[in-house]
This record gives C-alpha cells, structure tokens and sequence, in this order.
C-alpha cells in the first residue's frame, strides 16, 4: 500500500513538473503529423441539445412545439393542466399573428398561453392545495438534487387586479395521489394589463432529492394572467455557462482539439428541404429573443444552445470551433444518403440571392473575432458577455451534399469571396456523403478541392467493423496534395468492444498518415435514452448520468495522446517480415509511437482486435524515458458492450518503470497505452 502511494506522489510531482519544461526537440526518425487529430462533432441529434447537453429542465417552456414538427404537438406539448381543490379556468394559446386588441401582445415570441382563471367554484385549502394552472414533467421527468439551487424564472402580463401565483416543485406520487412537495415559492402578480410584460424570478432549493419531479403554476386569485418563457435550469452548470455538467465533463476527458458543430444534415435543412436551413444568426442574444425551429431529426430546437454557447465551450475546454454553414444547397438523399431521404431533390439558392450567404459567413467571422468597437458583430458578441475574441480559425462551408455542377458553382461562389475578405480563415469543404474512392461524390469533391486549393476536405463514412478492421484507406492518398483530409463523420456499425477495436486500428493507421490527414471526430456524439434517432452514438445519457460506450474509451485514449511526431519503427510484432509498419490490410492488430514535444511526453499504442494474443517488442532507445510511466489497458470479449444496463469494459491504469526494451504481450481483444514522460 505505501509503495503504491510513493508511486502516485511520485508521478505526481513528475507531471506537475512538465508544465515548467520547455519544449523538446524531436530524436531523428521521426514523422510530423497534426497535433489536432481528435475532435468532437456535436449535432443536435437524438435530443443532445434540449433534453441534453443543454441544462434547461423544463420542456416547451415558451410553448413553441408545433404539429409542423412532429405529429400531435403544439402549444401545450409538455405542459398539463393542474386544478388542486377542483378550481375552474380555461388556458387558450395565443398565436402572435392574432395579436390585436382582444389578444395579447406576445413578448418576443412566436406563440404565447393565454392562462384565463375563473372561480366559479373554488376547494380553498385542500391539503394546503388551490388555485389553477399547469404542470411541466420536463424531460421523462425533472432531476432534482436536495440541497442544490435551481433558478425559476418565467415572464407574465397581468390583466385585472393583482394575484398571487404559487411556483412548486413537486414529486408526483400517481393518479389520483395528492403531490409531495419539495419546494414552492408564491409571487406577487402586478401589472396593468396584456402588454406590460413583467420578468418574475426565484431560487427553489429542493429538501429531497428527487428523480422523476414535475414542475407546477398555479393562479391563486380570478383574473388572466398571459405566461411566456418558463424556465428552470440548475445553478450548477458547466463552468456556469449553461450546460449540464456530467455531459459536458465527459467531453472534457475525452480532451478533444476542437469541436465542430451545429452539424450535420442539420445544418442545410436534413429531410424537411431548404426552408428549414440552420442559421446561426437566430441562435445567438438573450435566449428568450432566439428564432426557434423544427430540427431535422424530428423534434424541436429551442436554440437555448446556441453559437454563443458552441464558441463559450470551445474556450472553456481548449478547443478550437469549427462552425459549419450551409453554402446556398440543401442536403439530399440520392447517391449516398444512405436511404434516410431516397427521392429527396437537392434544392439551391439562385445565384443572385447568394450574397446573403456570403454575408452570413462574414459575419459571422466578425462576430467570432472582431472588434466590438468597429464591429456591430462583435459588439453584440460583447454585449453578451465576452468583449475578447474568440479567435475563429476554421470554418466550414457545406456539409456532405452531392457534388453536383449546381453545388460546384455557389460553393465556388462563397469560397473566393470569403477567402478574399478573411484569407487567414482555414476552410473546411466537403468530399460528398459516403468519401470513399470511386465514390462520384468524392471524386468531384476532391477535383473542386484541388481547382481550389482548398486547405481541407471533410470526408464521412459509416461502415461495419471489417472495413475498419481491414482497410487503410489513407495509406493510397497522393503525398503531393497541397488539401488535407478532416475524417468528420465516421463509425462502425454497432458499439461492442471489437467495434471500438476496429475503430482504434483504423486510428492508428490515421495517426500514421498524420501528414496526410489532420483532423476526426466520430459521430454522432449524444444520443439520449428513450429518443435515439441513430445508432451507434459515443455517449448515451439519461437524467441521471452518462453511459460510456468502448468507443468513448477508445477515442479517449487517441485524445491524450496528441502529439507532432509519429515513429514508426518503434514496435515490431512477433511474426511480421521485417520492416512491416502495422496496422496494414487485413491486419488485426497494429501500433502508434506518438511524441509531443510541447509537453515532453511519449505515447505507444498497440491495439490488438483478434482472438488471439500478439508478441510485440518495444525499443525507445532513442528517447531520454523518466522513473514512472502508465499503462492504460482496455480489454475484454468481443461482444462485450456498455449500455444502460451494464458496463463491463472501462481502462484500468497502473504505474510501471520504464524500460528502454521490452517485449509485451497483447491479450486478445485490447488496447493498451503507455505514456512517458521525457
């Protein structure tokens, strides 16, 4: 026990230390690669926003849901009447193209509740119950902490004499069972009539903690109340910024070098066509003023995370943004939509409305990273918060759509114009749906890359665990080609251990064309329990906690190990000719020596994906190795899976001396790494 302690206290120091060092100079034989290899790619997909990475608790708390977006929704969708002492009133949605003198003036929003309370009969006091109104269950119910703060707040416009309004969380106990309260707060009501809107806010601190609570309004006098922008979000959130703190953890350790985002075909319309386009103008100012839509995977978007809050994350985790914008196509689902939308038509701007596209890119540039002082962009960006740029370096134009003549023409359109006015901007095209050679969409994707001079192309492949396990698609790719390769969507098809294996292969393949390739991210990223619209996901979560998938694991282990060089004549394989570099075709198994000069550390990964153990040699002759390393080991069947039910496969860590070298062997079905520090 206390060799174990002098061991961590020791390794302790070790790590302390590298922060003071300077940087190294690389041994010869050495590769430079991109130090930005893994990122993340957040699309609102599966409800991985509202429900999700976003903390508001409530759901529709502006009564925005609409039939438009999914069957049987509308105004009230998530909302219930409550009656406690069997109080009478009636609520009507006010639609804001009605707005006149018999309706009222809506408060920055599309769709408001007119909440009318009549006492013709009233049960005063029942069970320390009254009053009329509504109940919100938030997402398959709300998650509640004894002890932590939540803050309420909710807009309203009195009509008729001043009233009470009585806000409660409460934990439902069945029908025809009277609530157990957890906490409630009563507000005075003033006002002086349906446009004078009146912000009403609170902190509710629960006395129990509480899985599965309800949210409750209740009208304690007679008279109209109109209610807009309900809202109940935890106090303690990521950093304070908004997001929901595990989730937002869980990416944090994956330690990603950026993240794009806001997707994905929810980017230029998905399935629903042009009309339905992402724009990032609507999602950023006060959340209650954000224009919100239907999303592309069947359900609606508050906008509540927005690109404030996507360029706020990116700071607060080190990563470097990449917003995606649409370039004047919609998404399509000929060749290569992998039949979610077959007879979708791709629908285009026409040529004389592609400035405003082109405007929407630089502005957006200017909001990210203008002055505040020159800039309405930027002074908006201040005005919210953050008077500092954000320091925009990449920016995405398109996202996977068929690379046809119409395409080519308004994404050339866009691409020399914004190149002109921000040529130190890196931009990211795209190679079409389905990036693989022969593809038509993937070769017409790379001809314009390279009539351009394009810096990066985004390629996207889902695909069963034998092609990761088999192929080495980048070991063909020209050395000449001044566009490197961005590997934004990718996945195998399911999400048992020896996918994630075959997902570390291939990684380790990436990482050995580290010139050639520069950036990935696997997707999708979040898929929430109960509302899955795509299979595998990284994460899956409920309210309660993240459930890790292997994938997770392995795409944390690449995400501590960035570095700038690649070395690979570092490990042999028991069996192999000499001079064999693993992984190659057909291979099972394979290896990476990574070396970051700026924090002085060493990384060896060996991945073994067969069902039998592998012998491999390890010489780091070469590198000047300190007293303690770690060895990181992920290992277990092949079926093996994480899922809501279990979660048998996790790293297990353990210090070690280091040896200049050593022979190790691979159990079947793992991943091991080993990090020195130099």
């Amino acid at each position: 026990m206390n060799r174990k302690i002098t061991l961590t206290a020791i390794f302790m120091v070790a790590t302390l230390g590298t922060t003071a060092q300077k940087p190294m100079t690389a041994p010869a034989g050495g590769k430079a690669i991109s130090d930005e290899l893994i990122g993340i790619f957040f699309e609102d997909i599966s409800s991985s926003a509202d429900g999700g990475l976003f903390a508001e608790l409530l759901q529709n708390g502006s009564f925005e849901f609409s039939p438009a977006e999914k069957d049987g929704w509308g105004p009230g969708t998530a909302w219930k009447t409550i009656r406690p002492g069997h109080s009478l009133g009636y609520i009507q949605p006010v639609s804001a193209s009605k707005a006149d003198q018999s309706f009222t003036k809506p408060y920055n929003s599309n769709t408001t509740m007119r909440l009318h309370v009549e006492r013709a009969r009233e049960f005063y006091d029942y069970k320390g119950w009254r009053g009329f109104g509504l109940q919100n269950d938030g997402f398959d119910g709300i998650s509640v902490k004894a002890g932590n703060n939540y803050d309420f707040s909710m807009r309203l416009a009195n009509v008729g004499g001043a009233k009470q309004m009585r806000v409660a969380l409460v934990e439902p106990q069945g029908w025809g069972k009277d609530p157990k309260l957890l906490v409630d707060t009563i507000f005075d009501i003033t006002g002086n009539g349906m446009n004078d809107w009146k912000e009403y806010r609170a902190t509710l601190t629960p006395d129990t903690t509480c899985q599965k609570a309800a949210l409750q309004l209740l009208v304690l006098n007679e008279g109209d109340v109109y209610l807009d922008d309900v809202s109940l979000m935890p106090q303690d959130t990521y950093k304070g910024h908004g997001l929901r703190k595990d989730l937002a953890q869980a990416l944090a350790d994956l330690h990603p070098k950026f993240m794009r985002f806001p997707g994905g075909c929810v980017v230029h319309g998905g399935g629903d066509g042009f009309w339905n386009t992402y724009r990032w103008k609507n999602t950023i100012g006060p959340r209650h003023q954000r224009i919100q839509q239907k999303n592309t995977w069947g359900y609606h978007q508050s906008m509540g995370l927005g690109y404030y809050e996507y360029f706020q994350f990116c700071e607060d985790l080190g990563m470097q943004p990449l917003p995606i914008l649409p370039c004047g196509v919609s998404c399509q689902g000929t060749n290569g939509g992998w039949g979610m939308w077959p007879k979708q038509a791709q629908d285009v701007a026409p040529m004389d409305q592609m400035d405003e596209w082109v405007q929407d890119a630089l502005d957006l540039i200017e909001w990210a990273n203008g002055d505040p002082a020159t800039s309405k962009w930027a002074k908006m960006r201040a005005d919210a918060g953050h008077p500092k740029p954000f320091g925009l370096k990449y920016l995405g134009l398109g996202n996977e759509e068929k690379i046809s003549p119409e395409f080519n023409e308004r994404f050339k359109y866009i691409y020399e114009r914004v190149t002109k006015a921000h040529p130190e901007i890196v931009i990211v095209g795209t190679a079409g749906p389905g990036s693989h050679p022969g593809n038509p969409d993937f070769e017409n994707g790379w001809k314009l890359a390279e009539e351009l001079g394009m810096p990066i192309i985004d390629e996207h492949y889902y695909e069963p665990n034998k092609y990761f396990l088999t192929s080495r698609q980048y070991d063909k790719y020209p050395r000449d080609r001044k566009t490197k390769v961005y590997l934004g969507e990718y996945a195998a098809k399911d999400k048992k251990l020896i996918d994630a294996l075959a997902e570390g292969l291939y990684l380790l393949h990436v990482e050995r064309n580290g010139d050639v390739v520069c950036m990935t991210s696997y997707a999708p990223l979040f898929a929430r329990k109960n509302a899955t619209n795509w299979n595998p996901d990284l994460i899956y979560f409920d309210n309660e906690r993240p459930f890790l998938t292997c994938s997770y694991y392995v795409q944390q282990m690449f995400g501590q190990s960035a570095g700038q060089y690649y070395y690979g004549d570092c490990v042999t394989f028991e069996g192999d000719a000499p001079g064999t570099v693993q992984p190659v075709e057909n291979s099972t198994y394979g290896q990476s020596v990574v070396l970051n000069v700026k924090t002085r550390q060493l990384f060896v990964k060996l991945c073994n994906a067969g069902d039998q153990a592998k012998k491999a040699t390890i010489n780091l002759s070469r590198f000047g190795l300190k007293k303690i390393a770690t060895k990181t080991v992920l290992e277990g069947s092949a079926n093996d899976e994480n899922n809501f039910d279990a979660q048998p496969i996790a790293p297990k860590k353990e210090q070690f001396k280091p040896k200049k070298k050593f022979d190790i062997e691979l159990a079947p079905y793992s991943m091991v790494m080993l990090q020195y520090q130099l």
